[in-house]
């Protein structure tokens, strides 16, 4: 076997006449017009930060908000529940057939009422807030929890409204905003992104 032979398979490369087979490339050029793939991230190197979408930032936003104007209603039911026990203490006591260990007692009832009440709407302003709160780190645990509670303030805004309140529009906007921003494509994106 020699190495001279231009038919053998298997011999050193014959030199080839310049521009015979592959076209001559400039450096930094992609090969054949096809882009070349962008630099891969190095084993262990986080990848660059995600940026929040706006709409997600808007529910986000009107969590904050309905949160505080939930906590703001829930300290004045507490508040009110002195002054309703005093006006439903007073409305009873002109009753004659009613004595005034009655009165005191439905008061105190009324006044516990109120309280618990209010409680309550502190607690769903904490839903709010704290659900706001996780919107930057969290995952879809935070959505769900976003698209409920959302869920709950248009049911109970639609409520609202059949009983003539016309703030309850206020809500009832906010809440269906809320569902959807949070249940769209952007939604999708921000709570499904890789944690690194």
């Amino acid at each position: 076997m020699s190495f001279g032979d231009p038919n053998n398979p298997y011999g050193a490369p014959q030199g080839q006449p310049p521009g015979y087979g592959h076209p001559q490339q400039q450096p930094g050029q992609p090969a054949y017009g096809y882009p070349s793939a962008p630099p891969m991230q190095p084993y262990g190197q986080p990848a660059p930060p995600v940026i929040m979408p706006g709409s997600v930032k808007a529910a986000r936003v009107m969590l904050y908000v309905l949160g505080g104007f939930q906590a703001l209603g829930g300290v004045l039911i507490v508040a009110a529940s002195a002054w309703f026990a005093d006006y439903f203490e007073d409305l009873l006591s002109s009753e004659p057939n009613v004595s005034a260990e009655d009165v005191d007692t439905a008061a105190s009832i009324g006044a516990g009422i109120m309280i618990a009440l209010g409680v309550i709407v502190l607690l769903f302003a904490f839903w709010a807030i704290f659900t706001a709160a996780k919107f930057s780190k969290g995952r879809g645990g935070v959505r769900v929890s976003a698209i409920i509670y959302a869920s709950l303030v248009t049911l109970f805004s639609v409520i609202s409204l059949l009983g003539a309140n016309v703030f309850a529009l206020i809500s009832l906007v906010l809440g269906i905003l809320i569902i959807v921003f949070c249940a769209n494509k952007n939604g999708g994106f921000w709570f499904n992104r890789p944690q690194y």
